[in-house]
C-alpha cells in the first residue's frame, strides 16, 4: 500500500514538472525578447544621434504656429466641404472595392476552405505583399499611372485594404467549427455547398464587423492621401500648410476630426446591434 502511495506522489509530481516545463520555457523565452528590445533601444539612442535641444527651439516654433491658427478661418468652407465629402467618397468606393476582392480570396486563402494548399499559400503571400506597402506607397505609385485626382486615392485604397482584409477574412473562416465543415461533407455537399450553408453563416457577423472596422481606417487614410494629390480634404490641408494660412489648416483639422468621429460612432454603434444579433 505504501509502494503505491509512493508511486501515485511520483507520478503527480512528475506530471507537474512536466506542466511547468512549457511555462518556464515561455518565461525564459519572454525575457530574451525583453532583453533584445531594451538593448536595441538602448542602441537606437545612441547610434541616431538625436539632438534634443532642437526640442526646445521646436517648441517654441510650435507655439508660435498654434497662435497663427487662432480664429479659425472658415471662408472657404465651401471647397474644404466637397473636399471632406470626396474624400468619403473614396473611402467608400476603395473599401467596398476590397471587401468583394477581399471575400472572394479569403476563401481561397483559408486552410479549411481553400481548394488545394498551394493556393492557399499563393493567396495569402500576395496578400502579404499587398499589405507590406503602404497606402500612400500604393497612392504614389497610382499617381505615377493614372495622374492625379480621386482615382489613384480609390485604386490606392482598394489595393491596401485588400491586403489586410483577406488576411483576416481568412482567419475568421478558419474559425468556424470543423465539426459543421465534416457534417456537411459526410452528407457528400459540394465544396460551393459547404461554404454557402455552412462556412459562411457562420462567419458572417466576424466578417461583417471587420468591414466595418476597415472602413473607419480607410476614412482616415483618405485624409492622407489627398496630401499627396489622391484627392480629398487632405489636399485642403497641404495646401493651406504650405501657404502658411494656419488659421485655414486649423478648420480644415476640425472637419477631419468631425467626419472620423462621426463615422466612428456610426460603426460602433453598427457593430453592437452586429454583436447582438450573433
Amino acid at each position: 500500500m505504501a509502494n503505491r502511495l509512493e508511486n501515485a506522489a511520483s507520478l503527480i509530481t512528475l506530471e507537474a514538472k512536466l506542466s511547468e516545463t512549457p511555462k518556464a520555457n515561455r518565461n525564459h523565452g519572454l525575457r530574451w525578447y525583453a532583453l533584445f528590445a531594451v538593448v536595441f533601444f538602448v542602441f537606437s539612442l545612441i547610434q541616431l544621434n538625436l539632438d534634443y535641444a532642437r526640442l526646445l527651439s521646436g517648441a517654441e516654433k510650435f507655439a508660435k504656429t498654434v497662435s497663427l491658427m487662432f480664429p479659425p478661418d472658415a471662408s472657404q468652407w465651401k471647397h474644404v466641404l466637397a473636399a471632406a465629402v470626396e474624400s468619403i467618397q473614396v473611402a467608400i468606393l476603395g473599401t467596398v472595392l476590397s471587401i468583394i476582392i477581399s471575400f472572394f480570396l479569403a476563401f481561397l486563402a483559408a486552410d479549411n476552405t481553400t481548394p488545394h494548399k498551394t493556393v492557399g499559400w499563393l493567396v495569402r503571400s500576395a496578400a502579404s505583399l499587398l499589405r507590406a506597402i503602404p497606402t500612400l506607397i500604393w497612392a504614389l505609385i497610382f499617381i505615377v499611372a493614372v495622374g492625379m485626382g480621386p482615382l489613384p486615392g480609390v485604386l490606392a485604397i482598394t489595393v491596401g485594404a485588400a491586403g489586410s482584409l483577406v488576411k483576416v477574412f481568412a482567419q475568421s473562416l478558419e474559425e468556424v467549427d470543423e465539426g459543421v465543415i465534416e457534417a456537411l461533407r459526410s452528407t457528400g455537399a459540394s465544396w460551393l455547398q459547404i461554404i454557402l450553408q455552412g462556412v459562411l453563416p457562420c462567419a458572417l457577423s466576424a466578417l461583417l464587423a471587420w468591414c466595418v472596422m476597415r472602413f473607419e481606417g480607410d476614412l482616415a487614410e483618405s485624409t492622407i492621401l489627398g496630401a499627396v494629390g489622391a484627392g480629398g480634404i487632405g489636399f485642403e490641408l497641404s495646401h493651406a500648410m504650405r501657404s502658411y494660412r494656419f488659421d485655414q489648416a486649423l478648420f480644415v483639422g476640425f472637419v477631419i476630426f468631425i467626419m472620423v468621429f462621426s463615422v466612428e460612432i456610426v460603426s460602433n454603434r453598427l457593430k453592437l446591434r452586429m454583436r447582438k444579433r450573433a
